[in-house]
């Protein structure tokens, strides 16, 4: 038996106010077509499946084409709720979606139920948690020492042990101890959210979704499979992919991933805008890319977003690396506030803003508007 593991699709995303609706349309096309060519017995959605609770209404009819291309296909899909979708939305429909064999997770209420599904080397059950919040598990089970995530969970999954006697996959979207974090996730501060991979050792395999990096966290079979898109530029270097999961007898569990082709890149550039406007450097490249620049020079470039823009129409984030941004200085320390000047202040921000100190002509003049102003307000 063979799975299609995606996650985090984040339909109506935008990324620096960029859409990525027509980038999501076009892997998602890329994505059936990997499935014409490389048949599957199910798609494992783990959650996200929108960027936001209230998604825009493109997005909404994005994946109910999606949904459908898969229902068309004759696949089961399992999917949840992650914490970027709203449970109550996603599991809208869910009765009428399970004759088409799409299962949603339901808000949740309890322990999941498995879902049943058979081959030549017996059953396979799966089960849909939706994300977790402590608050939730409380709800449930009252009576429950629930304080942490872990123990959230930790308590889902005793009121679930899959039956040993079966294969089982367990899709759920939470913060595995020890996973790599990317800029576009949110992920709270100290790792509160956390729960320990150890709680899925009784599962198969863990379709996890929630962080955005292709990773196993701890065994290969308790794995993230990456957003199918870069969705900030910490991923610039990623290598987004589909992740297949091929069941034989119980405990034989194989795992490869098919490269995904983004319609538009998301790279990062670096040089003098001398260098990245020269036509010798960037033609026959993919300048309609989503791109992060960064510009060596030493003098800020007067409109230099709006002129990049003429060549790299994608230009997502324009920075400097210079002088001046590497010092990072601070003009006004706390401790040496008092016993700086107004005009060693001024000749610090006009070095901080221009990369170069005062002229002593300019130095003099300042120095001498300084007294002036100060004169008028002992005067007033």
């Amino acid at each position: 038996m063979r799975f299609l593991h995606l996650s985090d699709l984040h339909l109506g995303k935008r990324v620096c106010e960029f859409s990525m609706l027509d980038d999501q349309r076009y892997i998602l096309e890329q994505i059936l077509s990997l499935l014409d060519s490389k048949p599957v017995d199910g798609v494992l959605l783990a959650g996200d499946l929108y960027d936001k609770p209230v998604p825009p209404a493109e997005a909404v009819r994005l994946l109910d084409w999606f949904l459908t291309q898969l229902a068309e296909r004759r696949l089961p899909v399992f999917a949840i709720s992650g914490n970027h979708d709203s449970a109550d939305r996603i599991a809208f429909g869910a009765a009428l979606l399970q004759n088409s064999r799409v299962y949603v997770s339901p808000v949740f209420s309890g322990a999941p139920v498995p879902i049943p599904l058979t081959d030549e080397y017996g059953t396979l059950d799966v089960y849909l948690l939706p994300f977790l919040k402590p608050a939730m598990v409380r709800h449930v089970w009252p009576d429950e020492p629930v304080e942490s995530y872990n123990d959230a969970l930790a308590c889902v999954l005793r009121h679930c042990p899959p039956d040993p006697a079966h294969r089982s996959v367990l899709v759920a979207h939470q913060f595995v101890a020890g996973a790599a974090c990317c800029e576009s996730e949110e992920v709270s501060v100290g790792g509160v959210d956390s729960v320990d991979a150890s709680l899925f050792d009784a599962f198969d395999y863990v379709a996890l979704g929630h962080l955005h990096s292709p990773q196993k966290v701890g065994r290969d079979a308790v794995r993230y499979c990456g957003t199918p898109l870069k969705y900030s530029f910490s991923e610039a270097d990623q290598h987004k992919s589909a992740t297949f999961v091929e069941f034989g007898l119980r405990g034989e569990v194989s795992i490869t991933t098919t490269p995904l082709t983004p319609k538009h890149d998301l790279r990062e550039v670096r040089g003098s805008y001398m260098e990245l406007t020269d036509r010798r450097n960037y033609d026959g490249t993919a300048v309609d890319d989503y791109l992060h620049i960064t510009l060596t020079d030493e003098q800020d470039v007067p409109d230099a977003l709006a002129r990049l823009r003429v060549i790299y129409p994608n230009l997502m984030r324009l920075d400097y690396d210079n002088l001046r941004t590497r010092e990072d200085q601070e003009i006004t320390a706390p401790e040496r506030a008092e016993s700086i000047t107004p005009l060693e202040h001024f000749s610090a921000f006009y070095q901080l803003q221009n990369n170069q100190p005062l002229t002593a002509e300019q130095a003099a003049f300042c120095q001498q508007l300084i007294e002036e102003i100060w004169k008028e307000g002992e005067d007033a």
